[in-house]
């Protein structure tokens, strides 16, 4: 099995990782993301691959994760051995993470960042991303988040091929990212691994236990299993 990067969904700190890691019988390192105002995509990729493990990694992306994840398959897809999207955005190439959102929420989103930045105001940190934790959980989240660079948000995502070695994990109970906008990206990645979690937007922390155990399975299956429908 090869050595994880997991890619955090915006603003999240490396922390949320902790339990999983802690459980995982392989190498793994949480990429920091570059905290520039002004950092493209580019930029975020380049940064998670300076601190990803030396050869071929296996990829863990969560949320806006998934689209980092994406543009380092346009990038050094030979490093990557599989990739496991958990409530991932994966947008189609030529688009952004923005612009795969429905156009209500796609032009009041876009708005509201140009306006506001990219933290989102306590409340909703509290209610939409923090959905299902403990309130220890929320506080500590809350007072570690720390807003990302737009371009991550607004720049599209090159043309890649991802590895043939996929899968993805639905987070059920999720208002941050919703049903139809997981199912899409499960459908672009084409996933040959898929599964369910009835959680909000972050498993890690809500249910890290059972979330573990996906990550384990992920990486224990053979190659054989992910090419095919493995659910």
């Amino acid at each position: 099995m090869t050595p994880i990067l997991f890619l955090s969904g915006a603003g999240l700190p490396a922390w949320i990782w902790d339990e999983v890691r802690a459980c995982l019988p392989v190498e793994s390192v949480v990429a920091a993301y570059p905290k520039r105002v002004d950092a493209t995509l580019r930029d975020y990729v380049d940064t998670a691959l300076t601190q990803a493990p030396d050869g071929v990694f296996t990829i863990v992306a969560h949320s806006i994760g998934g689209v980092v994840a994406s543009e380092i398959a346009a990038t050094a897809p030979e490093r990557i051995d599989r990739l496991l999207g958990i409530a991932a955005s994966f947008p189609a190439a030529g688009t952004s993470f923005l612009a795969a959102l429905p156009a209500p929420q796609r032009i009041f989103t876009g708005l509201i960042m140009r306006l506001a930045g990219t933290r989102p105001p306590e409340k909703a940190i509290r209610s939409v991303l923090c959905a299902g934790l403990e309130e220890d959980d929320i506080a500590r989240v809350v007072a570690d988040f720390e807003p990302e660079s737009q371009r991550l948000y607004r720049d599209r995502v090159s043309p890649r091929t991802f590895p043939t070695r996929t899968g993805y994990v639905e987070t059920t109970a999720d208002p941050q990212l919703p049903a139809m906008l997981q199912r899409k990206s499960t459908a672009e990645l084409g996933t040959g691994f898929y599964r369910e979690m009835p959680t909000g937007h972050l498993p890690m922390l809500q249910a890290p236990a059972s979330l573990t155990a996906l990550v384990e399975e992920f990486i224990a299956l053979p190659p054989a299993a992910l090419g095919s429908s493995a659910r």
